[in-house]
């Protein structure tokens, strides 16, 4: 339960990075520049969300009684997983990114050329969407 949790509170925040990286480059910038405005810019929300998934699971770490075994052990794997993953996400995340977004354009060309050739295709298929045949 503890590593579901943690999965997708990591997942989220380098969503949130990758998502405005995106975005930033759709608006002109450079890569290192939509990496760096973008991890500066969510920094703070990023933190807010591991400190109160952290300091949420240190009751399950602190209290003690019936069951406070099984507790304890998710307790610790979301305290210090949250942690970790807030680590990996500020400095892992930016670094996957800017060496994978060399090699691609950004999502808002991408989606423009992917128009532009649905548009060339429909266009040379004809109206009836028959392909090299003679309209009828």
């Amino acid at each position: 339960i503890g590593l579901i949790i943690l999965i997708g509170v990591a997942a989220k925040n380098g969503i949130l990075i990758v998502e405005f990286a995106n975005q930033l480059r759709d608006q002109g910038r450079t890569i290192r520049e939509a990496i760096i405005e973008s991890s500066s810019l969510r920094l703070r929300p990023i933190i807010m969300t591991s400190i109160a998934t952290a300091f949420g699971a240190l009751p399950l770490v602190l209290w003690s009684g019936a069951g406070a075994g099984s507790r304890q052990t998710i307790g610790v794997v979301i305290f210090t997983g949250a942690l970790f993953a807030t680590v990996l996400t500020l400095f892992v995340v930016p670094v996957i990114y800017g060496a994978l977004a060399r090699f691609t354009k950004s999502p808002e060309w991408t989606a423009r050329k992917i128009e532009e050739w649905e548009a060339q295709e429909t266009h040379e298929s004809g109206a009836d969407g028959r392909r090299g045949e003679p309209a009828a």
